[in-house]
């Protein structure tokens, strides 16, 4: 009889990723719905879909906002 190891865990995230919504990135970028569902829809704002709730996760809302600013400053 063959005994297998136990499979090793799932590496838990360092820190909880936090998943934020619609309205509080509208809130956070000062901007309304369909401004923020075009930066979705574009790619330009990554998210995910849970069931048929959208959620941000606050690395893609902060990658955004520097690539943003990198933009700017190269103009």
């Amino acid at each position: 009889m063959t005994t297998h190891a136990p499979a090793a865990p799932h590496q838990a995230l360092s820190t909880p990723e936090e998943l934020l919504t619609v309205p509080q990135v509208m809130a956070r970028l000062q901007l309304g719905r369909s401004a923020v569902y075009d930066l979705l829809r574009s790619g330009q704002l990554a998210s995910i879909t849970l069931g048929r709730a959208r959620r941000i996760p606050t690395h893609a809302l902060t990658d955004f906002i520097r690539t943003r600013l990198e933009q700017e400053a190269a103009a």
